[in-house]
């Protein structure tokens, strides 16, 4: 009990809550809630100007606009749409196919087991970067090939991590005693085994989703994610970074809420691994 109180009041988990909370209710509600702040009007007499500023129409930007005239706070909420739409997609492929092979290696026989795992090792010995620009320059870069692309690349340490979780699962007693009472074999896996083995995979996917927001922006920072006009993080970074002595807020407002995702996704896996391994302990 008092654990279960500790975790609930444990720092870590109410910050990382709390700004993925933040972004996401803005991301549903803040392009709508802006109004006309994203109009353009007379863009040589609105563009850069300056946070908690005011353009010749009298309108308040609280983050200062673009180049183009345009509210930079009402660009940063719709970018999130994407940017956290890629992350929790790409993080979900990845784990998809991570706790189908994971567990397939770790249960199947050796054989089987062999050859997933010389496949996993095969992958992780593959640069991912390099082998993310590869696939998304063979295609037109936009946001289905940028979320295949960093899910097909992100599920062998799911992949490794499952399959150690779940050959040490197969070896208790309410597994043989399933195979005993007749239970066929994917029906005890699904059932029995990988509800056992899901804590890895679980804090694998909350550290995915951050570093597959990084992974999107610098894509989308060298033109090979997310295509404007449609805003993303990775892709105002960019079109900030030659304005960065006039206005360095274009670029530095994006770069800095993917820190903060990237910081809270990893505060939230760490600390869920901890919980999950205190109740592993305690139980």
């Amino acid at each position: 009990m008092s654990a279960t109180i500790g975790a609930r009041r444990d720092p870590r988990i109410t910050f990382g809550v709390a700004v993925l909370a933040v972004l996401v209710l803005g991301a549903a509600l803040g392009p709508a809630l802006a109004g006309g702040a994203a109009g353009l009007g007379d863009i040589a007499a609105r563009r850069f100007t300056a946070p908690i500023g005011r353009t010749p129409d009298g309108v308040l930007h609280l983050l200062g606009t673009d180049r183009f005239g345009r509210d930079l706070l009402v660009r940063l909420l719709a970018g999130a749409r994407v940017s956290l739409a890629v992350g929790v997609l790409a993080a979900l492929v990845a784990s998809g196919i991570g706790v189908l092979l994971g567990a397939v290696a770790g249960y199947a026989g050796r054989a089987t087991d062999r050859i997933i795992s010389t496949l996993t090792d095969a992958a992780l010995a593959i640069p991912r970067v390099p082998l993310l620009l590869l696939l998304v320059a063979l295609f037109q870069p936009g946001l289905v090939i940028t979320v295949l692309a960093i899910g097909l690349t992100g599920w062998m340490s799911v992949a490794r991590l499952v399959r150690a979780e779940v050959r040490t699962v197969r070896q208790r007693l309410f597994v043989e005693a399933a195979h005993a009472l007749g239970a066929p074999a994917p029906l005890v896996v699904v059932r029995h085994v990988l509800p056992h083995a899901a804590a890895p995979a679980l804090v694998a996917t909350a550290l995915g989703v951050g570093n597959a927001i990084m992974l999107e922006a610098g894509l989308s920072f060298l033109g090979l994610g997310v295509q404007p006009p449609t805003a993303s993080w990775g892709n105002m970074i960019a079109a900030g970074k030659d304005a960065l002595v006039v206005a360095p807020w274009v670029a530095l407002a994006p770069a800095v809420l993917v820190a903060l995702v990237v910081l809270a996704c990893s505060l939230l896996a760490d600390s869920l691994e901890s919980r999950l391994a205190g109740e592993t302990v305690s139980g």
